[in-house]
């Protein structure tokens, strides 16, 4: 079968859909500018950072809070280039989907800006920042003027921003949202530039597959949920996207 009518089939799911479920990761806003972390070209794809620390040490609760300035300088880096990113034709074609629901590990916050309304950030944002100590809260603002690591104006603390450090607990609001819509049910499942080595993101993959609902992979290389997928795609989400919506548009999805 051609990727044409695999296309085609897909639009004509999604046409007759009521309840899609978007899962997406780092490689959806690759179009956008910002690199992946795993993977072929990813910031970190033989694991290490340049001073050869391994990025989930580096990116995490207890780097923090032992060595502020590390964890710090990673996350200014990081949130520099979303600064600059813009949401792309993935992120727009979602957008445009009736009563689609969100789930993505990014924190980017390219889907809310392109229009989606349903948007599950099971990893948090990098729109405000918390004291580490006290109870003071302030929008991030320009991360390019922040010093490293920024302190608590209160009471000297280090800042931190709302995303989730690895080895830390996901956001109990976002994880109580998901089990909801979960509970729901959905009737198509799309999986996008994610490896899906996290539990909760393969999870409902794997709950769509066994219970025969259609499921859709768009990842340039193998991922943990490759083989329980009906349909997997290896080209652009920037580019397979727009193409598989408007589709669905013209089926009168």
């Amino acid at each position: 079968m051609t990727e044409t009518h695999i296309l085609e089939e897909i639009a004509e799911l999604l046409a007759a859909s009521r309840r899609p479920l978007f899962i997406t990761g780092a490689g959806i806003s690759a179009a956008s500018g910002l690199p992946t972390y795993r993977g072929t070209g990813g910031l970190y794809a033989d694991g290490v950072n340049e001073e050869g620390l391994p990025y989930e040490e580096v990116l995490s609760g207890h780097m923090l809070q032992a060595r502020p300035e590390l964890t710090w300088r990673e996350l200014a880096r990081m949130a520099c280039r979303l600064a600059h990113a813009r949401a792309n034709a993935a992120h727009r074609a979602i957008a445009e989907v009736p009563h689609a629901v969100v789930l993505t590990q990014n924190v980017d916050g390219l889907h809310l800006e392109a229009g989606s309304r349903k948007v599950i950030e099971i990893h948090g944002n990098l729109r405000e920042l918390h004291c580490t100590t006290c109870t003071h809260t302030r929008p991030a603002g320009d991360w390019e003027r922040l010093p490293i690591p920024p302190l608590c104006p209160q009471c000297g603390a280090v800042l931190r921003p709302g995303v989730v450090l690895f080895g830390e607990p996901l956001p109990r609001l976002a994880v109580e949202w998901l089990e909801e819509e979960l509970a729901r049910g959905f009737d198509l499942v799309f999986s996008i530039g994610t490896t899906s080595l996290f539990p909760y993101i393969a999870e409902p993959v794997a709950l769509a597959a066994s219970a025969g609902v259609p499921t859709v992979e768009i990842n340039p290389e193998r991922t943990a949920v490759s083989h329980l997928v009906d349909y997997r795609l290896r080209g652009d989400a920037a580019a397979l996207l727009p193409r598989i919506v408007a589709g669905a548009g013209a089926r009168g999805g």
